[in-house]
């Protein structure tokens, strides 16, 4: 009886594996057929000449180009402000915070981590309705209320990861810093971050994808069609993701739709690149601490 159910178990967990490779495979299969012959110019650049498209001395109408650089600059600002607060609160977590703080914190991150990014998108359109009433009659959504609220939304996932990848260090690394004499920030710098890199390093890619598929928060906080090129934190951008809805939504013709898929399969590449940019900065910190 106990060798049937490992049978079982080991047949299941290998069915499972399958299953999720299989539908991986059939997802980019589908994708690869039906955007990759939209790639070309025209589908980035439109009518535009590629290096005025580039340089915006020329505005691009109808392509990708504004919303790739729409996507990146809300990625990378978003980042700028989650990822430094994120790790930060995280190791207050894991090696300050003492209970019943710690559950209190450990609970607030935990109901933000559950909020929905449409009422995220909610909260950052009922700010500015509030501050054009009181402060700043001339208050818009903006690439940068985007980026703040995306910040909000991909916070948690950096506070948890940070936390768990510290509180997971055994016993032995605790006790590298006090036998060397360090004190609790050198420990926490110069041995518990390099040991825990990998782990961190995961959250903060899982984060930067999270930020650059989110099409709930970035609909109410200042993305439009054909808004060209970001001008500024203050502007209105195009984005990926909505394109991707705004296209699947309203096409006309099977070119249309096609073009949607093409940015599908666009932004599912952008975020493969951010993806490895990310676990090779990880390498990078990874072989500089090895050498120290």
């Amino acid at each position: 009886m106990r060798k049937l159910f490992d049978i079982f178990i080991y047949s299941w967990v290998w069915i499972s594996t399958l299953a999720v490779f299989s539908t991986v495979i059939c997802l980019l299969w589908f994708l690869l057929s039906r955007g990759l012959p939209t790639f070309g110019k025209e589908l980035f650049f439109g009518q535009a000449s590629v290096w005025e498209a580039i340089t915006g001395q020329v505005r691009v109408w109808d392509a990708l180009w504004p919303a790739c650089v729409g996507t990146l600059s809300l990625v990378f600002l978003a980042a700028l402000m989650a990822v430094p607060l994120g790790i930060s609160s995280g190791i207050y977590l894991a090696c300050f915070a003492e209970n019943p703080f710690k559950r209190i914190l450990s609970l607030s991150v935990e109901l933000l981590a559950g909020t929905p990014s449409i009422i995220m998108g909610l909260f950052g359109f009922a700010l500015i309705l509030f501050l054009r009433n009181t402060f700043f009659p001339d208050a818009n959504t903006s690439l940068l209320l985007a980026a703040s609220c995306l910040a909000l939304l991909i916070l948690p996932y950096l506070i948890f990861t940070t936390q768990a990848a510290l509180e997971s260090l055994t016993d032995e690394y605790r006790l590298i810093g006090p036998s060397l004499g360090l004190s609790q920030l050198q420990t926490i710098f110069h041995i518990f971050l390099p040991a825990s890199g990998r782990g961190i390093l995961g959250g903060v890619i899982l984060s930067l994808g999270r930020a650059a598929e989110d099409t709930a928060v970035i609909m109410l906080t200042g993305v439009i069609a054909n808004a060209g090129l970001p001008h500024g934190l203050f502007g209105k951008f195009e984005a990926l993701p909505f394109r991707i809805f705004y296209l699947a939504a309203e096409y006309q013709t099977p070119a249309e739709l096609n073009s949607a898929y093409g940015t599908a399969l666009v932004l599912l590449c952008l975020t493969g690149l951010l993806y490895g940019g990310a676990l090779a900065l990880h390498k990078t910190l990874e072989w500089q601490w090895n050498q120290h």
